[in-house]
C-alpha cells in the first residue's frame, strides 16, 4: 500500500499548524484577512492544492473562514485552546448517559465558580437566555432546547474562565444533536426550565455551594429520566 495519502495528511497537518503560528505572530484576529491561496503556498514552498486543503481543514474548525468571491478570514475559534473535533461521529443512545456523565462531572464546579466570580457577560448572557427559555417554554417553541445549550454556556462564561468556558462549549455544541435528544426524553420543559431558574438564582446571588448543588442536582435528574427511558 502506497504511503502517499499518509504524507499527504502529514503535510497538511504541518501546513496547518504553521499557519496557526503565523496568525498567531502577526497578532491577527477574528474578521482579519489572510492572503491568498496562491501566495500562502508560495510562502510556505507547497503546491496550491496542498495549502488549499490545509486551510480547508482550519475552515473545518472554525478557525478560518472562506468567504466566496472576497478571500480568506480569521474564523471565530482562531483564539481557542479547546476544540471539539467536528468529524467526530454522532453519538448512539449509549453514549447519550457518557455525555451526562462527563457534564455532571464538570458543571457543578463550573456553577459553583460563576457564583464565586460572577462574571459580568455571563451574567447578562445568563439571564438572557433564561428569559428566553421562559417565554419559549410558555409558547412551546421548538428551539427551546438551543436556548438551554445557551443557558449552560453562559453559566460558564460566569465563572470567569475561558478554558472552562471552552470545554463546556466542546461538550454542548459539538453534540447538539445529543442535547436535542435528552430534552426530548426529559419531556418536561416546564421542570428543566425551574431548575435552570434555580441554578441562575444561586449563581446570581453568589451562593457557590447551591450553584454547585442545584447544577448537580438537574444533571443527575435529567440522567435518571434519560436511564430510564432509553
Amino acid at each position: 500500500m502506497s504511503s502517499a495519502p499518509t504524507l499527504r495528511h502529514t503535510l497538511s497537518s504541518d501546513l496547518a499548524r504553521a499557519v496557526v503560528r503565523m496568525v498567531n505572530d502577526n497578532g491577527l484576529g477574528p474578521g482579519d484577512a489572510l492572503d491568498s491561496v496562491k501566495v500562502l503556498a508560495a510562502r510556505f514552498d507547497v503546491a496550491v492544492p496542498t495549502m488549499r486543503e490545509a486551510l480547508r481543514r482550519l475552515e473545518g474548525l472554525g478557525v478560518l473562514e472562506f468567504r466566496h468571491g472576497s478571500g480568506i478570514y480569521v474564523g471565530a475559534n482562531a483564539g481557542r485552546r479547546v476544540l471539539a473535533n467536528p468529524l467526530s461521529p454522532k453519538p448512539d443512545q449509549g453514549q447519550l448517559l457518557e455525555l451526562l456523565e462527563a457534564r455532571l462531572q464538570i458543571e457543578p464546579q463550573i456553577a459553583g465558580l460563576a457564583a464565586q466570580v460572577q462574571d459580568g457577560a455571563g451574567l447578562v448572557w445568563m439571564e438572557e437566555t433564561l428569559g428566553r427559555a421562559r417565554q419559549q417554554v410558555a409558547e412551546r417553541d421548538d428551539a427551546l432546547w438551543l436556548t438551554n445549550l445557551d443557558f449552560h454556556r453562559a453559566v460558564a462564561a460566569t465563572s470567569g474562565n475561558s478554558v472552562l468556558a471552552e470545554v463546556l462549549d466542546s461538550i454542548v455544541l459539538i453534540h447538539a444533536d445529543s442535547q436535542r435528544e435528552i430534552l426530548r426524553l426529559h419531556g418536561d420543559a416546564v421542570e428543566d426550565y425551574d431548575e435552570h431558574a434555580r441554578i441562575a438564582a444561586a449563581v446570581r446571588e453568589g451562593r457557590p455551594e447551591d450553584a454547585r448543588s442545584s447544577a448537580r442536582q438537574h444533571l443527575e435528574e435529567v440522567s435518571a429520566i434519560v436511564r430510564a427511558r432509553v
